[in-house]
């Protein structure tokens, strides 16, 4: 074990005894309480992994490396022992707590991952993002300014361990930034795996979600109690000239994991005007609400999805950001991202220069948000068993590496199909060389009812055109003269979220996301229903569903949502993807154009997308409502900003559908 004898100087001694009053949060997080025989016995498991580790690998934690502007960023490194060779950089920088000493625990983390790759033959570099932990500055979303990516890849590669290539990694925030470094052009940065990283897209293909906070133009209220933890930005720092040892000393001391106080953020989400929820909830100033001294310039919450800040920052926009390394893209069908996602792989497949417009590859998992290493043999999201979803995940990554770090040839990654993609109801992983799959094909379903679609026992259908790709029991037509459905949503009693596509949802949605079974829900008056006759052969859709709505109102601005089902012959009704339109919004995110009462409105609302078998006797459901809270914030209904406001108006909004008004949703389907 690597020992520590210099003595910790007088300043630091005093700002530690200040510190120590301040409770901290766990270096692995929350943990389940334990007998004093598996404590010991996790202890020991840990001592173990990092005596092996210092057996193989040089080791050097708490490095402050400098940024252009002055400020240092903490990284902790591990290389291979033998020094007569130059290595490949695996590189992690997140916003998250690496502290190599777990505080609660009083013993080393679960150093395996660094252990396996300096084994491999990498050097695996740690590091914090500004403003975070032991790193120094102002916090920023994503790690802005853009220019430390640069400085902490140029720093990389000079180092006299280094081969000068470097390989991104990680999921979630330790993914979302890779994007926009990706597009600097840095001759080190060789290969990027981002995984579950919707938040770093800020603009792409048919969306424009500024990093997963908006869709449609409506907020994704996600993001309020992830800041609620990260935006932190009066916090412990250390003299800049405080050593190496001393840092590394104090690391065993605390961690600087803020412990935040407990909230209940199904109740705190209820609270208005929006931009006030972090401060009622106890929270600190921050980027959320607040005009800070950073990139983007913080207020977050007052933005709109065409701000001109949210190009200052770490987000990826795809029009004026070029990617052209290879690059893994990993992502899951319930993360709330898998649309941009989707769209951003599709985009740097066909916009890479040279050969990196083919070396683009993704994996596809049927999970929550960065969950697909946690798929077994009967992977369960929410309520629905998905089966068995494991993939080797570590095996895929550092073949990756393999190849483009260290030019490997006859690589299991030149054997590997562009698209892995699992699909759910067939349960089973399949392969192709697009997305959409090859083939797939779109069929279109109209909306129809007597006028009363409201719940599940009212008369709302879907209505198939004839086509040998979805064939139903019954062949009904819809109506020719217009019978809307109407539903009245309230925003003080909005239509709650149940399941779904989320992220960061800190126990506000049930499940906290996945398939659940929507009947509850569907026993609601403000949701209309909409269902097909059962299938009569079995129907895989993969790709994108799009929804269009001919829509009405009797306010001057209000929202719409939409759920795609899949209903099983005893009824049970899976969700598989929302969505949702803030109507303010309907003609593009760069202009605000209110409703007139009674108007009727063509409103196409932002792709939904999946990958699913109907097996026959199954049937295609959509819901429509007014909100899906606290997934997305509450439109007020009263055009006004919404964010600042505390008064709302009840809207009574109507869903045409008829020969003038084709109300539709779009499916793809993949052939037999």
């Amino acid at each position: 074990m690597t020992t520590y004898t210099r003595t910790i100087s007088l300043p630091v001694l005093a700002l530690l005894a200040s510190l120590l009053t301040a409770a901290t949060l766990p270096a692995q997080g929350p943990r389940a309480e334990m007998t004093p025989e598996q404590r010991q016995a996790l202890i020991a498991k840990r001592q173990a992994i990092e005596t092996e580790l210092e057996s193989v690998a040089i080791i050097d934690r708490k490095i402050m490396v400098p940024m252009r502007d002055g400020k240092r960023m903490a990284a902790d490194i591990y290389r291979p022992k033998d020094t007569s060779k130059k290595y490949p950089i695996i590189f992690s920088r997140t916003p998250y707590n690496f502290n190599f000493w777990d505080v609660r625990l009083g013993a080393f983390r679960d150093m395996s991952q660094e252990l396996d790759a300096v084994k491999r033959g990498y050097v695996l570099v740690e590091m914090n993002e500004r403003g975070h932990f032991f790193s120094e500055g102002n916090y920023d979303i994503l790690g802005a300014p853009l220019s430390d990516a640069d400085d902490q890849f140029n720093w990389m590669a000079a180092q006299p361990w280094s081969s000068g290539k470097i390989g991104l990694i990680g999921c979630s925030s330790t993914a979302e930034w890779q994007m926009a470094a990706a597009s600097l052009g840095n001759k080190a940065l060789t290969t990027i795996i981002p995984e579950s990283f919707g938040a770093g897209v800020g603009k792409v293909g048919p969306y424009n979600e500024q990093g997963n906070w908006y869709r449609g133009g409506a907020v994704q209220m996600l993001f309020i109690d992830w800041l609620y933890g990260e935006q932190n930005q009066v916090r412990p720092q250390f003299p800049p000239n405080t050593s190496q040892a001393d840092l590394i000393a104090a690391s065993k001391l605390f961690d600087l994991a803020p412990q935040m106080p407990p909230v209940d953020w199904a109740k705190a989400f209820e609270y208005l005007p929006e931009k006030d929820l972090v401060a009622h909830a106890g929270g600190p100033r921050g980027i959320y609400s607040d005009k800070m001294p950073n990139t983007t310039g913080g207020a977050m919450i007052e933005r709109t999805p065409n701000d001109p800040a949210w190009r200052k920052g770490g987000i990826w926009q795809s029009d004026t950001m070029p990617i052209n390394v290879p690059g893994l893209w990993v992502m899951t069908w319930y993360d709330v991202s898998i649309g941009p996602n989707l769209a951003a792989f599709n985009f740097v497949r066909s916009h890479a220069k040279g050969e990196a417009a083919n070396e683009q590859y993704a994996i596809i998992a049927p999970t929550l948000h960065c969950g697909y290493k946690r798929a077994t043999e009967h992977t369960v999201v929410g309520e629905r068993d998905m089966g068995d979803a494991r993939l080797d995940y570590d095996d895929i990554t550092y073949a990756w590496f393999d190849k483009f770090l260290k030019g490997d040839a006859d690589t299991k990654i030149d054997k590997m199909p562009k698209v892995q993609y699992y699909t759910m109801g067939l349960n089973k992983w399949q392969h192709s060389d697009t997305w959409p799959p090859e083939g797939a094909k779109p069929v279109t379903l109209t909306l129809s009812s007597g006028g009363h679609a409201n719940t599940l026992h009212g008369d709302g259908q879907l209505i198939a055109s004839p086509s040998p790709l979805l064939t139903f029991a019954a062949s009904a037509t819809s109506a020719k003269a217009d019978t809307p459905d109407t539903f009245t949503y309230d925003p003080m009693h909005p239509t709650p979220s149940y399941g779904g596509n989320v992220c960061c949802a800190a126990n506000t949605i049930p499940g906290n996301g996945g398939a659940l079974d929507q009947r509850k829900m569907e026993e609601r008056d403000d949701i209309l229903v909409y269902t097909s006759d059962p299938l009569t052969a079995d129907a895989e859709l993969s790709g994108p569903i799009t929804v269009t709505l001919y829509v009405s109102s009797d306010v001057k601005d209000t929202d719409v949502t939409a759920k795609l089902i899949d209903v099983q012959p005893d009824g049970t009704a899976y969700n598989l993807d929302e969505t949702i339109q803030r109507l303010r919004y309907r003609e593009g995110d760069n202009k605000q154009v209110w409703l007139e009462k009674g108007k009727v409105y063509k409103v196409t609302l932002t792709p939904m997308n999946t990958s699913n078998l109907f097996p026959a006797g199954h049937r295609i459901r959509l819901e429509v409502a007014g909100s899906n809270f606290p997934r997305f914030d509450r439109n007020l209904n009263t055009g006004g900003n919404n964010y600042n406001e505390t008064e709302a108006v009840t809207a009574h909004t109507s869903i045409h559908h008829s020969s003038e008004y084709p109300s539709t949703i779009t499916v793809t389907v993949v052939p037999k």
